[in-house]
């Protein structure tokens, strides 16, 4: 019996595509396409990548240094000597520096608004509803808002110039190797300082603006009660929420102030300057406090 040879696999030739074009050329290369747009979008890509990890990084700092400095304070062994003579000094700087500018601007903000409202509301029979608009728009809306660039414009840009200037010197790296936390020496203090130096003189800001818009407003003939029938219009056109949110935006937006001035002084660099150190911090600062109005004005 004999083996029959088996025969060679013959080549088949590819079949063409049958819903292919036979008219159309070669196809185009998309990914190289790809590739090369998005090399031509990468430098803006990057730069829009920068600036908002900057941005944020900013925020993070905030916050983070925020909690901080709260944590930090209920321990007892963090009120050192050393950290509440910073903190009185920086408390005595806020109050005493700003007291005159808030005098002259709670002055002069409750000549236009008071003396204004009560004089309009009076012409168009609506008297009853000045204490109401006064809380609503001085007290609660406008007072913080400028008792926040007082504070940062008089005490905020000298806080960020001094420690800004110290971590330039090498002071922050001295303080460092002596084994003394910058962060419970300088912002934790200074922070709290803020804090209550804001809530002292937004309460000075509201009461000597109505008092001041009062005493115009009453010689024009705009208002005819007398002071206490004004203030006593005034609280009784308060809520209960008023109560807690007013003094906690005061309260606030110093905490916010102090603890935005430091870190952007802490975070300075080796190619920053006087020039570039103010004009970023006070931005910084006025962004902070319009951020603390805007969230409660969403909110309450």
């Amino acid at each position: 019996m004999t083996d029959t040879p088996t025969p060679a696999p013959e080549h088949v030739a590819p079949q063409p595509d049958p819903m292919a074009d036979p008219m159309a050329g070669p196809q185009p290369d998309n990914g190289g396409r790809l590739v090369h747009l998005l090399r031509r979008f990468a430098p803006w890509l990057a730069a829009i990548g920068r600036l908002t990890r900057h941005q944020v990084r900013f925020a993070l700092l905030v916050i983070g240094a925020g909690w901080g400095a709260i944590r930090e304070s209920m321990r007892p062994n963090s009120w050192r000597r050393p950290v509440i003579y910073e903190f009185r000094a920086t408390l005595r700087q806020v109050v005493s520096g700003g007291f005159l500018s808030i005098v002259i601007t709670a002055t002069l903000t409750g000549l236009m608004v008071v003396s204004q409202a009560a004089y309009w509301l009076g012409y168009a029979g609506m008297a009853q509803m000045t204490g109401s608009i006064l809380v609503s728009v001085l007290v609660r809306e406008i007072s913080p808002i400028l008792v926040g660039i007082i504070i940062m414009g008089r005490s905020g840009m000298l806080s960020l110039t001094e420690i800004g200037m110290m971590v330039l010197g090498g002071e922050v790296r001295a303080l460092q190797a002596r084994g003394i936390d910058p962060f419970l020496a300088l912002v934790m203090p200074r922070t709290f300082a803020f804090t209550l130096g804001g809530f002292t003189l937004g309460m000075i800001f509201a009461v000597v603006s109505l008092l001041m818009g009062f005493v115009v407003a009453h010689s024009t003939g705009a208002i005819t009660s007398s002071v206490w029938t004004f203030f006593f219009n005034v609280l009784g056109a308060m809520t209960t929420w008023d109560y807690l949110i007013i003094p906690l935006k005061f309260v606030l937006v110093g905490f916010f102030v102090g603890v935005g001035s430091c870190v952007s002084g802490l975070t300075v660099s080796s190619n920053d300057t006087m020039a570039t150190i103010m004009p970023r911090g006070f931005a910084r600062g006025i962004m902070l406090v319009l951020v603390v109005n805007i969230l409660f004005m969403l909110d309450f």
